[in-house]
């Protein structure tokens, strides 16, 4: 059977490829050998289950792992305490079971005790009777247990839930007098702080969380580009593409910033659509231009991870009204992790960057835009109906005429908005430009903001169509300092791409301006600026 990239479900390294995570298991490992209590809360499709699958297997041969999931748990189980503790009292006779391929006398009649509580159907298993059955578990085992239970989020409106932590607690608290777990790991979308927020809003529980006793888990659970570049390395040595693989995992993990399940999504797409099912060959298909028209193919796409970031969007207009201001005027918002919108929606679609929120990586970014351009009031816009009007003269033998584009707007936007005030072309002039950019490129190419040079006084938008690059530095003219620098950063970021030409978009309030295009040369790059 051969290898294939997975985006559905858990990965396994005989079926699948992937990312060596020996590292991060290592990591974690620490925590369990200290005797750890942890929550890990990553977002959707962030490998959260793959991770617990390859972390039982790399703790078996010094720990007894039992995982199990509160996936199999329906709603019914969360009704009171009895249910609850008859219910995990099965699911966990049965794991370690499983885990066990030898058993004590003494540990069957435990696990028969407790098995014969929770099918009695007379509430005889309760927390109390369920912390007891742990400690007498743990007492008869030869190594020591950890406790992993995935899908944490399945409890999250049930008071129950918190209750068992609490005794999850106690017996941590008491682990020097008695026998308990050697560490217990929670895993879920949510961190288990806003898990208590959502149960109790009063302040005092709040600060009383019966899961106060939790360390800290800082284990980046993101692909890196060297495992990236490993992954491709075992792809091409089964099928012999000749891609370049540093430079092919370098632009996978731009665009993704080691999100998994985006990373294995477009290497399937490139393996099985572009290739496979597209009609060229896998040295085709594993290119730059396999690479951008994956990017492409991934943002249409209607998938789960995509239709959770549009609904979060929708069910926090808060925090939906700071991306829009933070994407188009770059406007900042701390990240204040006790700010409950910010706690509550991040979802892996927001960041901390040096202590203000940031969209987590290109793809989210191009698909927020794509999701804020393409609204039926924004695709009614003048400017944008100037730009279905217009785009096919910017294509010329296949490739964009970028200065044509600029030229263009430039004339659009001062016809349609030039009498309008310089607060105006503050708020809106960048957002009209992309506007009028996306029908043009739409379907052939791609964009994206390059997200470290993004404030309120200047943008680089980075366009890729055809295999070519278009770097194009939008900014509000603040005089002839501040437009210098500009030019000096736009001079540094086509060296980076090895490129001799670049363009530069002055939104430009001086009463004296020339509106128009005009040339600049500027050592060995040709600056093409137009001003509005």
């Amino acid at each position: 059977m051969s290898k294939k990239f997975n985006v559905t479900g858990t990965c396994f390294p005989q079926y699948h490829y992937m990312v060596d995570i020996e590292d991060k298991l290592k990591e974690i490992k620490v925590l369990i050998d200290n005797g750890d209590y942890f929550v890990m809360n990553r977002a959707r499709q962030y490998g959260k289950t793959t991770t617990l699958v390859a972390l039982k297997e790399y703790l078996q041969h010094e720990y007894v792992v039992v995982s199990l999931s509160f996936q199999r748990l329906g709603a019914a189980s969360f009704k009171n305490e009895e249910k609850f503790c008859s219910t995990f009292a099965i699911i966990f006779v049965t794991t370690i079971k499983e885990a066990l391929k030898t058993r004590t006398e003494q540990l069957d009649k435990i696990l028969d005790d407790m098995e014969r509580g929770a099918d009695s159907g007379n509430g005889d298993i309760t927390l109390f009777n369920l912390s007891m059955f742990f400690m007498q578990i743990v007492a008869e085992m030869d190594k020591p247990v950890v406790l992993m239970i995935d899908e944490v989020d399945s409890a999250s409106n049930n008071q129950v839930f918190l209750d068992f932590l609490a005794i999850l607690r106690d017996d941590y608290l008491s682990r020097l007098s008695r026998p308990t777990f050697q560490s217990v790991i929670l895993v879920g979308v949510y961190d288990i702080k806003n898990l208590r927020a959502k149960i109790r809003p009063e302040d005092e529980h709040r600060k009383n969380s019966p899961w106060n006793i939790a360390a800290k888990f800082n284990v980046d659970l993101s692909l890196s580009a060297p495992g990236i570049e490993g992954m491709l390395k075992e792809y091409e040595a089964d099928n012999i593409t000749g891609m370049d693989i540093p430079r092919l995992a370098s632009m996978i993990y731009d665009y993704t910033s080691g999100y998994p399940f985006l990373v294995s999504s477009i290497c399937k797409i490139i393996d099985e659509e572009i290739s496979s099912n597209g009609g060229l060959s896998k040295s085709d298909a594993w290119t730059d231009s396999g690479f951008q028209q994956a990017v492409r193919m991934l943002l249409t796409e209607e998938n789960t991870l995509f239709e959770s970031l549009s609904g979060k969007l929708d069910a926090y207009p808060e925090m939906n009204r700071m991306i829009f201001s933070l994407l188009f005027s770059g406007k900042d918002s701390t990240f204040n992790p006790d700010n409950n919108v910010i706690a509550l929606a991040t979802f892996g679609f927001i960041k901390n960057n040096n202590g203000k929120v940031a969209v987590a990586n290109r793809i989210f970014e191009t698909r927020l835009y794509n999701r804020y351009l393409t609204t039926e009031e924004m695709e009614g816009k003048d400017i944008y109906l100037a730009a279905q009007r217009d785009r096919n003269q910017f294509i010329v033998g296949g490739y964009l005429d970028m200065r044509q584009i600029l030229e263009r707007f430039v004339t659009h936007f001062h016809d349609l908005y030039g009498e309008n005030g310089e607060s105006f072309v503050e708020d809106v002039g960048r957002q009209y430009f992309l506007l009028y950019l996306l029908p043009i490129i739409n379907g052939t190419g791609n964009y994206y903001i390059e997200s470290q040079t993004r404030d309120r006084k200047q943008t680089d938008v980075i366009v890729d169509y055809r295999g070519e690059r278009y770097i194009v530095e939008m900014k509000i003219w603040r005089g002839n300092e501040y437009n210098t620098r500009g030019e000096n950063q736009l001079i540094d970021y086509l060296d980076y791409y090895h490129m001799n030409k670049g363009y530069m978009l002055s939104f430009n309030f001086n009463k004296n301006k020339r509106v128009g295009i005009k040339e600049m040369v500027l050592g060995d790059k040709l600056i093409i600026e137009a001003v509005v």
